[in-house]
């Protein structure tokens, strides 16, 4: 199987993909910006070619440089899992005549208005919702809605960008703020827990699925900066009270008709049990949420999804074995890194429940918090008993710290 992989080498987990889709058989043919000696050592060792164009947006310019570079050869997959790549993979799909999903339906996944639009009409529960590109479009919408509501851009990925407007006077503030975004989603704010519910999936088929819990939502996280954010991938996908999650995130992807790949569904659990849909896009979670799946369940999700795209299938044993956090943590102070300090204590306390550490070094420059969600360093943690992994989880927020001036 030949598969075109859009920009093979980034972002940072990409490599993993690009690795996993040679591991199962597929010859990988890379397509970027880059050129080819500065990919990451995983993603170049995993292509059998690689095309390079000065920019990977210009479509036109793309699309022929790759037919040109094909000659013989026919695709029989491309893959992107980088968000704003996506476009581009349907219309080399189109272009060059390889199955998988078009423009009309990818736009279904990158378009929030459109992408509620068909929910509403498959009769799933959806926040109230509209379109919004100028001032007086948000404010009429915002009178119709209601508050509090959220708005945020309409082919965003994340929580940036996004504010929670609790009163119209808070209304001219938020204007102004994303008075930079071309297109935004003015909906209802849902108060609830958020969770995801991400699937690998082969010709419409669920092959595997996963539900995270967000600890705090994550406008609550992205906007506290004392707050180390958590998102804790659950042992029990079968537990009661998220059935209403689980039944809404298979009728979603069966409403939007998805074949084949990954997904990220984000979704709402109101106080009285109720699902509300948050928003889906057709990639993978960010933010090492793969890695946490894979500590979950001892597995290569990876290669998993490059088994189901390419094979139908996934291959490996999936245990349930584990509830796992990542945990990231934000720096005390600013300027460069001084001093870590809570993390021996931790690990006497806790032991091999903590799987993996990755913190920025002393002397390190401390990040932006408000642009990055994997800040300063992140902590994985996993145990089979969800209230131990949160306790371990909690511990690791308050107990690590590091401290920058």
């Amino acid at each position: 199987m030949n598969v075109l992989m859009i920009s093979p080498a980034y972002p940072p987990e990409m490599p993993h993909y690009t690795r996993g889709l040679a591991r199962v058989g597929a010859r990988v043919i890379g397509l970027g910006d880059q050129p080819a000696a500065a990919l990451h050592p995983v993603a170049r060792g995993a292509l059998a070619d690689y095309i390079q164009v000065p920019n990977l947006w210009d479509e036109d310019a793309v699309v022929k440089t790759v037919r040109s570079r094909l000659g013989p050869w026919q695709l029989d997959r491309v893959e992107c899992l980088w968000e704003i790549g996506m476009l581009l993979a349907a219309r080399l799909r189109e272009e060059l005549g390889v199955p998988g999903m078009r423009r009309d339906q990818t736009q279904l996944f990158r378009d929030k208005e459109r992408m509620k639009l068909a929910l509403d009409a498959a009769g799933i529960r959806t926040p109230r919702h509209a379109r919004a590109t100028t001032p007086d479009e948000i404010r009429a919408a915002a009178a119709r809605i209601g508050y509090p509501l959220i708005v945020k851009p309409l082919s965003g990925a994340g929580s940036a960008d996004t504010h929670r407007v609790d009163a119209a006077a808070d209304l001219e503030r938020t204007i102004a703020a994303v008075a930079h975004v071309r297109e935004l989603s003015v909906e209802e704010f849902i108060e609830g827990e958020e969770y995801t519910f991400d699937t690998v999936c082969a010709d419409g088929e669920i092959l595997f699925f996963n539900l995270s819990w967000y600890r705090p939502r994550p406008l609550i996280a992205r906007t506290v900066e004392w707050i180390s954010p958590q998102t804790m991938s659950l042992r029990d996908v079968e537990a009661g009270v998220l059935a209403p999650g689980r039944d809404m995130g298979r009728a979603v992807i069966r409403a939007l008709g998805f074949q084949s790949g990954f997904t990220h569904m984000e979704w709402h659990r109101t106080a009285s049990g109720e699902a509300v849909f948050g928003e889906i896009a057709c990639r993978p979670p960010g933010a090492h949420t793969v890695d946490t799946m894979n500590y979950c369940n001892d597995a290569d999700l990876f290669t998993g999804w490059a088994d189901a795209v390419c094979n139908g299938r996934i291959g490996q044993t999936i245990g349930r074995l584990y509830n796992c956090a990542i945990i990231f943590k934000r720096a005390e102070g600013q300027g460069r890194i001084r001093r870590i300090e809570g993390l021996e204590r931790l690990r006497a306390r806790w032991g091999d429940a903590i799987v993996h550490v990755d913190l920025l070094p002393v002397g390190a420059p401390r990040r932006n918090w408000k642009m990055t969600l994997l800040s300063d360093g992140h902590v994985f943690i996993r145990h089979p008993d969800l209230k131990t992994a949160c306790a371990i989880a909690d511990d690791v927020g308050t107990t690590l710290r590091l401290h920058a001036g």
